[in-house]
């Protein structure tokens, strides 16, 4: 295990800059997600983490060297992909054992080893089996095995639960989570999936279009977003977004005709955004500030989605499961003061 850093962190191709200075550090035993829509940067970043891409400036240290210029080999990583990357003709056994292929180490270690990783992954009754007599999250943890059995400094994946269907996939989110909190490796996880981001990280990194956007806790992230990107990308559904500008007495006046007390008077006159979880929207707060009719609801067993349509555009919110409120009913919703989130219109960024 080790720390990892990233500073000032560039890659460009030919004259596009595709990722502008990244800066991070990941401690030794940490889990941390790199999320963000496609072409963000997240798998490029891996990449070069791994070696399998050149560095254009900037430097990227494992357990406090400088990599830069080291092979992948030599970088003390190992990488789990996107496809499982197996070989079909060798057994389960042979497939683990192939990460240890340039190890000096005497074959009775080595086949410890093996065993040692087989059993936690719990395929010690399948080493014998070969990869088409195995279902997806077997193969993909094979996959993983190949790179645990190395015991690298950190262990990188790309992407590697997205070819399983989504049962599959909370199972493995699960198991990957398990494993490593027995064994404690560093992990860098890339994924599209901000669900995939928020149930199996120690902290999250999202991105968007080459740069960090925020870093922080799964928590952090959804309960304190440094921007509108992060607060509509982190949550589902995104977060209710509803213009507005701040008044010479310190309220958000908003587009909706509601009328919040701030206390912002510094900010008189101020175009912001005022972000709001659906959760937090409920007919039963002291003050409403939405109204409007219900156009959908999405019953999820539970609780019930309700999309509400108002003069400025259609909003979230969650209702009851079991009595929700009609199709074409009126509502008034509004949330607890604690609740809502203030974004400065023009940058995006948060006021709090």
């Amino acid at each position: 295990m080790a720390d990892l850093a990233l500073r000032d962190l560039v890659k460009t191709y030919d004259k596009t800059e595709v990722l502008h200075g990244i800066n991070l550090d990941v401690h030794d035993g940490e889990f941390v997600v790199f999320v963000g829509p496609s072409g963000c940067g997240k798998s490029t970043t891996l990449r070069l983490i791994a070696g399998l891409e050149e560095v254009s400036s900037g430097t990227i240290e494992i357990g406090g060297t400088v990599v830069n210029n080291m092979e992948p080999k030599h970088r003390d990583i190992a990488m789990v992909f996107q496809n499982y990357a197996i070989y079909p003709h060798m057994t389960v056994r042979k497939n683990i054992g192939f990460g240890l292929r340039s190890s000096s180490a005497p074959k009775i270690q080595k086949e410890a080893r093996i065993d040692e990783v087989a059993q936690l992954l719990g395929m010690t009754d399948l080493l014998n089996r070969k990869p088409d007599q195995l279902s997806g999250g077997q193969r993909q943890r094979v996959a993983i095995g190949r790179a645990m059995v190395r015991d690298p400094a950190v262990f990188l994946f790309d992407e590697p639960l997205s070819n399983l269907d989504a049962q599959l996939r909370t199972q493995m989110r699960l198991e990957i989570k398990k494993l490593h909190q027995r064994v404690g490796s560093t992990i860098i996880f890339v994924t599209h999936d901000q669900v995939e981001a928020m149930t199996m990280a120690d902290r999250i990194v999202i991105m968007k279009d080459g740069y960090i956007q925020q870093v922080g806790t799964p928590s952090e992230v959804y309960h304190t977003p440094a921007n509108t990107f992060v607060a509509q990308f982190i949550g589902a559904p995104a977060m209710n977004m509803i213009p507005g500008e701040i008044t010479n007495n310190g309220s958000i006046q908003l587009e909706t005709g509601g009328l919040i007390d701030a206390g912002l008077a510094a900010r008189s006159g101020q175009k912001i955004t005022l972000g709001v979880r659906p959760e937090d929207l409920s007919e039963h707060a002291p003050a409403s500030f939405l109204e409007g009719s219900i156009a959908v609801r999405e019953p999820l067993g539970h609780e019930t989605l309700i999309y509400v349509n108002t003069s400025v555009g259609e909003f979230v919110a969650k209702a009851d499961g079991r009595h929700p409120p009609d199709v074409g009913a009126t509502v008034r919703l509004g949330a607890l003061q604690e609740n809502l989130h203030i974004f400065d219109a023009e940058t995006g960024s948060t006021l709090a």
